[in-house]
C-alpha cells in the first residue's frame, strides 16, 4: 500500500499549474508527498522568492507559509496582504500550510506572531513577485516599468489599456529564479485595497458544511489503529506486559513496548480501544505528587533560575519612606488547553522514512524531533500539518503524533492514534501553575512611590525541540528532553507603568511538579491578574477611581487611549471602589477594569467588566465586557472581533472555572464534570471597540485580551462586594469563604503604624 498521494515541490512547479491547491481539500490533495526515495528533501531557502509564492498557468497564486490556520482566521488574512501587495483578485489566491517539504521555517504559530512575522513576510515576497513581474512584463511589451499599471493580475500600458499581459502569461508554472532581496518597498497603508475590510474568511463555509478536513477525521487508505497505555501514575516504571490477556481481541496486530511506553495496534479503532483497555500492565515506584492543598509552597521550594526584567530606583529605601504600604499573594493553578476534540496523530514510518500528519503548531520544529524518536534522519521525515480542534496553545497534538509514530515504525504500516478525552486532560502538557508576590507603596498624595514584584513558575515552553523526550512518547521511552527552554513566564511580569522605584524578578523554576508548556497567553494572564488587581487594590487605598489612578502613572499614549476609549464605550462613571451606594439585598452588582499591553511590545487592551454576584450561593455571572483593542493596522475587521471575542469566553471560563485536580499519583480531573469550562448561558455580551492605527504595524490579536479578563473580573467582584480574590478560579466556595475576609492585606510595618495610631481598616 503505497501513501504518494501527492505530487513534489519541485515537480508542481515544473507541472504547467496542473494541480489547482484549494483550503480545505482533503491533505492527500494538497502540496506533495515525496517519492519513497530515503530523501524527503524540503523546501527552497527562505531568500528565494520561489519559496512563497507560486503563479500557475491557470491564472491562480499558490502561497506557501509555515504558519498555519488554528480557527483564528489567518489563512484569510495573511492571502489579503499577498492580494494587497500583488493587486490580484482575493478569490484566486490558495495556499499550502505548514508542510515540511513546502513551506519556510518560520517558527512555529504562536505568541500572536502570524500576522506580525508571517504577514510581514509574505508581504515583502509578494512586493517583489510583483515588482519582477513588472519587470518581465516591461520586457515583453516593451513599454517602460513606470510607464505600467496593474490591476487583477493584468499589467497594461498607461496610455494604451489593450497592450497588456497578465501574471500567468509572463511566468504561469515557471520560477521566478530570483532572491528576496529586501529592497523593494512595500505599499504604504493608503494604497491597501483588501487590507483593512472584513473578507469573508475562506474556511469557514467547509466547516460549516462538514466537508473540511480535519485531523480527527482525515484518513489514509489500509490504515491500522492505535492506542497508547498509559502508567498507572506520573513517573511509574513498567515492570510487566502480559500479552496474553488481549490476545483474542479480534484485529489485534501487536502490541508495542518501547521502554516505559506501551502501545496496542489493531485493524478497527474499537478493536484498538478495547485492546488498550484489557491489556494487563504492572507499574511500579511512582513519583508522589505535592498534595494539591499544597501546590503554592511547593513552587516556591523548587530551585530555581533567577532573572530581574526590571530593577531601577531604590525600592526598599522607597517602602521604608511610604505613606502607606501593602502587600499580596496571588496564586493561579494549573489548567487544561480543553480542547473540544482530543488529539489526533497519524504516521507513516517505513523504509527508515517518515510522513507525519498533525495538528501541531510547529511543523519544522516536530520534524528532528520525531527523527529523533524514530532514530531516522531529519531530511527523511516529512511533517504535514493538518488542523486540528483547536490547541489554544501546546495541548496533545504532538504527543499523539509521537503516539502514531513508535507504533507505526513497530508494525511497518500507516498507523491512526486518536486520544480519548482521558488521554487530553490527563496526559496533555497543562498551563502552568504560578504564585505572585506583589509590596507597593503609596506616597502622601496618593500615588505610587515603589513597586516590587516576584514571581515563582516553570517554563511556558515545552514544546518539540529536537530532543525525543520533549514529546510524550520520547519521555516515556527513556529519551532526553534536552535543555529546559525557560521562557513565556516574564511575559507582562514587568509592567507598562511609570514607577520610579521597580523591581520585577521572576524565579524560574528548573522543574515543574506536573509537565507544563504554552497556554494562551503564556504568563501573561497570570502576571496581568497580579499587576492589574493589585494596582486596583492600590487605586482604592488611596481613593481614586480606578482608570483615573492607572492614566496619572501612564505615560505611552496608546495606552492611554485605550483606557479612555473603554471608559467612554462602557459609559464608566468616575468613583472609587469598591462602590458606596447601597445595594438591594440578594445579588450585588459591580464593574471593574484591567489594562495590559501584551509582552510590553505588542497590542494594547483594555477592558471593563459588568458583574453579578450572588452571595448566598456564591455565583459569579459576568454580563457585559467592553474590550478596547489597539493591535496597530487592523487587516481584517470582522476577523479581529472574532478572536478578542474568543479570548474573552476563554479568559472567563479559566478565570471562574478552570482549575486542574490531581491527587498524590496523576492528574484526576478526567472529563468534564470535573473539568467544567463556560457555559453558552454563561458567556458574556462583549462590546468591542476598536483602535485602528495604519501608521503603526500590525501585531497579533489571538492571545492579548486574554490577559486584562481575570483582573477585571476580580476587581468587578471587589466593587460590588469589597472582597478581595486572589486566587484564580473564582468558585462558588471561593467567593463565599471570601465573603469575611478584609480585601486588603497589609504589611507588617503598616499594620504596626496603624495599631499606634488607632487606625482602622
Amino acid at each position: 500500500m503505497s501513501t504518494n498521494l501527492e505530487i513534489t515541490r519541485r515537480q508542481f512547479l515544473k507541472s504547467a499549474g496542473a494541480l489547482v491547491v484549494a483550503f480545505g481539500l482533503p491533505v492527500e490533495l494538497r502540496a506533495q508527498t515525496l517519492a519513497r526515495d530515503g530523501n524527503f528533501g524540503g523546501p527552497l531557502p527562505p531568500n528565494q522568492l520561489d519559496s512563497w509564492l507560486m503563479v500557475q498557468k491557470d491564472g491562480s497564486i499558490t502561497v506557501m507559509t509555515g504558519k498555519v490556520e488554528l480557527g483564528t482566521g489567518v489563512s484569510t488574512s495573511l492571502r489579503q496582504i499577498v492580494a494587497d501587495e500583488l493587486d490580484y483578485p482575493f478569490e484566486r489566491i490558495t495556499w499550502i500550510q505548514g508542510d515540511t517539504a513546502n513551506t519556510v521555517d518560520q517558527l512555529p504559530t504562536f505568541g500572536s506572531q502570524t500576522i506580525k512575522r508571517g504577514g510581514s513576510q509574505l508581504r515583502q515576497a509578494a512586493a517583489e513577485a510583483k515588482a519582477t513581474l513588472v519587470s518581465m512584463a516591461s520586457a515583453r511589451l516593451s513599454v517602460p516599468v513606470e510607464q505600467l499599471t496593474v490591476g487583477q493580475g493584468i499589467i497594461s500600458a498607461i496610455d494604451n489599456p489593450k497592450k497588456k499581459v497578465s501574471y500567468a502569461e509572463l511566468i504561469g508554472g515557471q520560477r521566478f529564479s530570483r532572491d528576496v532581496t529586501g529592497k523593494i518597498k512595500p505599499k504604504t497603508p493608503s494604497a491597501y485595497a483588501v487590507v483593512g475590510k472584513s473578507v469573508p474568511r475562506v474556511d469557514i463555509p467547509l466547516k460549516t458544511t462538514g466537508a473540511h478536513i480535519y485531523m480527527q477525521n482525515f484518513r489514509l487508505p489500509g490504515m491500522l489503529q492505535g492506542r497508547a497505555v498509559r502508567p498507572s501514575a506520573v513517573g511509574a516504571k513498567l515492570a510487566s506486559v502480559d500479552e496474553s490477556s488481549v490476545k483474542d481481541i479480534p484485529g489485534l496486530v501487536k502490541v508495542v513496548v518501547k521502554g516505559n511506553f506501551v502501545g496496542v495496534v489493531c485493524q478497527r479503532e474499537e478493536q484498538a480501544i478495547r485492546a488498550a483497555r484489557d491489556l494487563k500492565v504492572t507499574w511500579q515506584d511512582p513519583k508522589a505528587l505535592p498534595p494539591m492543598s499544597e501546590l503554592y509552597d511547593t513552587l516556591r521550594k523548587i530551585p530555581s533560575n533567577d532573572k530581574s526584567p526590571a530593577n531601577n530606583g531604590d525600592v526598599e529605601a522607597a517602602l521604608a519612606s511610604a505613606a502607606k504600604t501593602f502587600e499580596a499573594t496571588y496564586q493561579w493553578p494549573f489548567q487544561l488547553h480543553a480542547s473540544i476534540g482530543p488529539s489526533c496523530g497519524l504516521a507513516d514510518v517505513r523504509d527508515r522514512a517518515a510522513t507525519i500528519w498533525s495538528g501541531t503548531q510547529g511543523a519544522h520544529q516536530l520534524r528532528p524531533t520525531i527523527a529523533q524518536l524514530l532514530g531516522i534522519a531529519p531530511a527523511n521525515v516529512r511533517v504535514i500539518f493538518v488542523e486540528a480542534s483547536g490547541c489554544y496553545g501546546h495541548n496533545g497534538a504532538d504527543d499523539a503524533a509521537a503516539d502514531a509514530a513508535i507504533l507505526s515504525q513497530a508494525v511497518g504500516q500507516p498507523v491512526r492514534v486518536q486520544w480519548m478525552r482521558d488521554d487530553e486532560h490527563g496526559w496533555e502538557p497543562l498551563g502552568p501553575a504560578m504564585v505572585m508576590d506583589v509590596r507597593g507603596g503609596l506616597d502622601a498624595q496618593g500615588n505610587v512611590a515603589a513597586w516590587d514584584y516576584q514571581v515563582w513558575t516553570p517554563t511556558h515552553s515545552s514544546r518539540p525541540n529536537g530532543s525525543a523526550g520533549s514529546l510524550l512518547g520520547g519521555s516515556l521511552a527513556g529519551m532526553s528532553a534536552g535543555t529546559p527552554n525557560q521562557s513565556g513566564a516574564e511575559r507582562n511580569a514587568n509592567h507598562t507603568y511609570n514607577f520610579k522605584n521597580n523591581r520585577v524578578t521572576v524565579h524560574w523554576l528548573n522543574s515543574s511538579p506536573i509537565r507544563a508548556s504554552a497556554l494562551r497567553g503564556l504568563g501573561s494572564p497570570q502576571n496581568t491578574f497580579a499587576n492589574e488587581s493589585f494596582m486596583d487594590e492600590l487605586a482604592a487605598a488611596s481613593g481614586a477611581d480606578p482608570i483615573e489612578f492607572r492614566l496619572r502613572h501612564l505615560s505611552d499614549p496608546r495606552a492611554k487611549a485605550v483606557l479612555e476609549a473603554v471608559a467612554k464605550r462602557a459609559g464608566w462613571t468616575k468613583r472609587s471602589s469598591p462602590q458606596k451606594a447601597p445595594q438591594a439585598a440578594g445579588v450585588k452588582s459591580g464593574r471593574g477594569v484591567a489594562f495590559v499591553q501584551y509582552d510590553r511590545t505588542e497590542a494594547y487592551v483594555a477592558a471593563v467588566t459588568e458583574v453579578d454576584i450572588s452571595p448566598a450561593d456564591g455565583q459569579v455571572l459576568v454580563k457585559r465586557v467592553v474590550v478596547a483593542h489597539d493591535c496597530g493596522l487592523i487587516i481584517n475587521p470582522d476577523g479581529l472581533r472574532n478572536q478578542i471575542e474568543g479570548n474573552v469566553i476563554q479568559a472567563t471560563s479559566r478565570t471562574l472555572k478552570e482549575e486542574v485536580k490531581f491527587d498524590r499519583s496523576m492528574v484526576t480531573s478526567l472529563d468534564w464534570s470535573l473539568y467544567p469550562i463556560l457555559k453558552f448561558s454563561e458567556v458574556p455580551d462583549v462590546v468591542i471597540e476598536p483602535i485602528n492605527r495604519p501608521d503603526q504595524p500590525s501585531v497579533g490579536a489571538g492571545e492579548a485580551t486574554t490577559s486584562p479578563i481575570p483582573a477585571a473580573i476580580g476587581n468587578a467582584i471587589f466593587d460590588a462586594t469589597g472582597i478581595r480574590l486572589r486566587t484564580v478560579p473564582f468558585t462558588p466556595d471561593r467567593v463565599k469563604a471570601a465573603l469575611n475576609v478584609q480585601p486588603l492585606r497589609v504589611s507588617s510595618s503598616e499594620a504596626e503604624r496603624r495599631e499606634k495610631s488607632g487606625e482602622k481598616d
